[in-house]
């Protein structure tokens, strides 16, 4: 067991610190992406004309390999944990952008004439009503991102052992031991179950308004929870 937890002294970090350093490049990522992509959905439903070509850049982006776009990164930020992030916040937006607008679409038009009624402009209404009701289908994109960006990050190895866990894979073909690769492999799956998990809970949290049932039907909730939603947040408004 405690060859299991040992950590090649080329790593220059613990097993603990090497799981700290793997969420910090796996979660910023998909925040960043979760931070641009919020202003782009209220962009793409607001002018439908922008969504096709923004939907085809970011696939566009997503279709290049990781590796390419160290090389042309690196003479930029050098070989750091930012050229293994910004591939990783590229990657997120293609999860999360779709399942943001989709979401937001879904929102009935009978609420969003009740909440201009209300005097609620567009970026209330936007923050207030619509982005609440599609927390379901939003958080849903997150666990897709969150677990891909865990697994992602390993490729970072390939640019001076920037890939946190992943750096154990390397190091396992180098030292043949394949122990390295088991802890690498089996500490990855679980931190991506755990990650799943908060984000789950977070979901339940941020909507008690949904039946439980209805909780667990990820995007399919948000359009079943939308008119349960609406007298309370129209009695909210007042």
């Amino acid at each position: 067991m405690n060859d299991f937890f040992h950590i090649p002294s080329d790593l220059q970090n613990s097993y603990f610190g090497l799981i700290g350093l793997h969420l910090r490049e796996a979660l910023i990522p998909v925040l960043a992406g979760l931070v641009v992509s919020l202003p782009l959905a209220q962009l793409c439903v607001r002018f439908r004309w922008l969504y096709p070509p923004l939907l085809g850049v970011t696939t566009i982006l997503y279709a290049i390999p990781s590796l390419a776009f160290f090389v042309v990164l690196i003479d930029y930020t050098g070989m750091s944990e930012t050229t293994v992030m910004i591939p990783l916040s590229v990657y997120s937006l293609v999860v999360l952008l779709p399942a943001i607008v989709d979401a937001v679409r879904s929102v009935p038009q009978e609420t969003l004439a009740a909440a201009t009624a209300m005097g609620f402009g567009p970026v209330r209404r936007y923050l207030q009503v619509q982005l609440p009701i599609a927390v379901p289908a939003i958080i849903a994109g997150l666990r897709v991102a969150t677990v891909s960006s865990i697994s992602l990050v390993s490729v970072g190895t390939l640019i001076g052992n920037q890939g946190a866990l992943g750096n154990l894979l390397h190091d396992a073909s180098i030292y043949n031991r394949p122990v390295y690769a088991v802890n690498a492999s089996v500490t990855m799956a679980v931190l991506a179950i755990l990650a799943d998990a908060v984000l789950v809970v977070l979901r339940v949290t941020l909507t008690p308004w949904m039946p439980r049932g209805a909780r667990s039907g990820g995007q399919k909730a948000a359009g079943n929870g939308t008119d349960a939603t609406v007298p309370a947040r129209e009695e909210a408004a007042r």
